[in-house]
């Protein structure tokens, strides 16, 4: 899968790869068309995601919560914003619990996460994916979307995180420690501070500086999805 990610735009590997997938979300997904460079952003939708895990290792760690929100016509739709905790067969470690706050409580009356994915990828189709530090909620949608589906996710996808560090280094300017963290970017950028570590406020907070950022970028001018990849 990953050889033709390389070989083959992403909507090309989308018509490979239709054919041979059963019904399901996944293959309602794969029916839309995948948003390509030049593209206009005032044309596209976005959806801007977040994940709360365990940790960062796709091969043991759990997805605990899922959050995301609706960018359309360069505006927020908090309307098409949702929040799920995904059920935890094991007890939470309370270290983690420290820092996401989701409580075995909770965590033991959450959704499936194969539930959670076929209900995000609908929301997913026609849209581009929107993070910070997208490496992250990537490795996760994949490992996921290969478990349950059998194949990876073709998508496209702009990272808030990436987008800041080539701003920086285009002005030469030194990255400090922690300077690309989301909430120092927030601050930088004029924007309150969120409380982190909750997928939902995450999303909306990452989707709110990539509204600056075309702002700042674009200002009235027209531009293209290419000019955030």
């Amino acid at each position: 899968m990953k050889a033709l990610f390389k070989i083959f735009p992403r909507d090309i590997v989308r018509k490979l790869i239709v054919k041979n997938v059963k019904d399901s979300a996944f293959r309602e997904y794969l029916k839309h068309k995948i948003p390509s460079r030049k593209d206009q952003l005032n044309k596209l939708e976005f959806i801007a995601l977040d994940f709360e895990t365990t940790g960062l290792d796709v091969n043991k760690d759990q997805i605990l919560s899922i959050g995301y929100t609706v960018i359309k016509s360069k505006r927020i739709v908090l309307a098409e914003s949702d929040y799920q905790v995904i059920r935890q067969q094991e007890n939470l470690q309370s270290d983690n619990v420290a820092i996401h706050k989701i409580t075995d409580s909770e965590a033991s009356q959450g959704l499936e996460l194969k539930q959670c994915f076929d209900q995000l990828l609908l929301k997913m189709s026609g849209k581009v994916l929107l993070a910070h530090h997208a490496d992250i909620e990537l490795g996760f949608l994949n490992a996921a979307c290969k478990q349950f589906y059998g194949h990876q996710l073709p998508v496209r996808v702009v990272d808030t995180m990436a987008l800041e560090k080539k701003r920086l280094q285009r002005r030469h300017a030194g990255i400090k420690p922690n300077q690309l963290r989301l909430f120092n970017i927030r601050k930088a950028y004029g924007l309150p501070r969120y409380n982190a570590h909750n997928a939902l406020e995450d999303a909306i907070a990452t989707a709110e500086v990539f509204l600056v950022m075309i702002n700042r970028h674009c200002g009235e001018k027209k531009c293209s999805l290419q000019e955030f990849l």
